[in-house]
């Protein structure tokens, strides 16, 4: 066994053990027979796709199977809400401080104009050039997002508060699971929403009125956007269920976490005793984001797991497949349209992923 082969074996443990015995000497055969001639290692986009391949197997043995549509769909709502709070900051960042002693980055409050440019930026690739050149987009506007706390630290200049970075950088980091080629709405609704949230900030700010993070981010626009998040993703989640869709479902559970900590202050001044009040201790406010930042991770697999236990037995569920038919006794005799059918169904589905070809 050579030593790309022995990699390659080891990246196959992503599939779950059945799968393992029964194709992965097939798998193994066809990655090593396309890999270039001296080659020791796997290529990353060969890791990549074993990787991705293996955890769609065992979420289907899982019976999870639409857990990844339903990432698709919590990503073009982070991604909507990203880009919507940005337009909103954009405009508050055009106002300069006019307060004696309160510090401002040239013409701008702060560092995050430049954080929120990204997101915009990112609106904008999305809706004229979607897939790698857009998701490219969101990821700067993330890295932007993240290394503007140590940029503001070591030049002393202002920044957004962490209250605000956080959940951004949390829907940012969901939003790179948008798919490769989203539906027209998941195209064009981040710059529409960015747009849209952007003329209401500027028609609601009077000229000339300092504006400040703390007091609009506290009371005025983060626990909105938590809510409306929550609101917009249980009503998709109702509308797809009574299709039998359950995308929704998985979407919520995604967005937890990201949904928590847009009002994670709330959280925080309850558990202080002052529910509703916008400013908690601060390790309360710590305690409680780290709580939040956890809840999510950790519900996803339990939710999987128990998807596992519930779901009916894969014979039953072979049985459920279009153009089957249940048998109920030893008498009764599928015809000819219900044997060819499953027979063509499979033929036509991809031996590694599932898909219809």
């Amino acid at each position: 066994m050579t030593d790309l082969e022995r990699r390659y074996r080891w990246l196959l443990r992503a599939y779950p053990a059945d799968y393992r015995r029964e194709r992965g000497a097939e798998l193994v055969g066809t990655y090593l027979d396309l890999a270039g001639p001296g080659r020791r290692w796997p290529s990353p986009a060969d890791a990549t796709d074993l990787l991705r391949g293996g955890v769609r197997q065992r979420l289907r043995a899982a019976g999870a199977d639409d857990l990844t549509p339903g990432v698709r769909l919590a990503a073009a709502l982070a991604l909507l809400t990203a880009t919507t709070l940005a337009g909103i900051w954009a405009v508050g960042e055009l106002r300069a401080p006019t307060v004696f002693g309160v510090p401002g980055f040239g013409p701008f409050v702060s560092l995050g104009v430049v954080v929120w440019a990204g997101w915009l930026l990112a609106a904008l690739v999305l809706a004229v050039a979607p897939g790698r050149a857009a998701r490219l987009t969101i990821g700067g506007a993330l890295l932007l997002t993240v290394a503007v706390v140590p940029v503001a630290a070591a030049t002393g200049l202002p920044r957004p508060p962490l209250l605000v970075l956080v959940p951004q950088a949390a829907l940012g980091a969901l939003a790179l699971a948008l798919p490769t080629r989203p539906a027209p709405l998941a195209r064009y609704a981040p710059l529409a929403g960015a747009a849209l949230a952007a003329a209401t900030m500027q028609s609601m700010m009077g000229a000339g009125r300092y504006w400040g993070y703390y007091g609009w981010t506290a009371e005025a626009v983060l626990p909105p956007a938590g809510g409306l998040l929550l609101a917009v993703t249980v009503l998709l989640g109702v509308g797809l269920a009574m299709r039998q869709d359950h995308r929704g479902g998985w979407a919520l559970l995604v967005l937890l976490t990201p949904i928590g900590l847009l009002t994670v202050h709330l959280l925080a001044g309850a558990v202080d005793g002052l529910a509703g009040a916008p400013r908690p201790t601060y390790p309360t406010l710590v305690g409680s984001s780290v709580v939040v930042a956890l809840a999510g991770p950790l519900l996803l697999p339990l939710a999987v797991a128990a998807r596992r236990r519930l779901a009916p037995p894969s014979w039953f569920r072979s049985t459920l497949q279009p153009g089957s038919t249940l048998q109920f006794g030893p008498t009764s005799q599928p015809g000819p349209t219900s044997q060819s059918a499953p027979t063509s169904q499979s033929d036509s589905r991809c031996p590694t992923c599932g898909r219809p070809d």
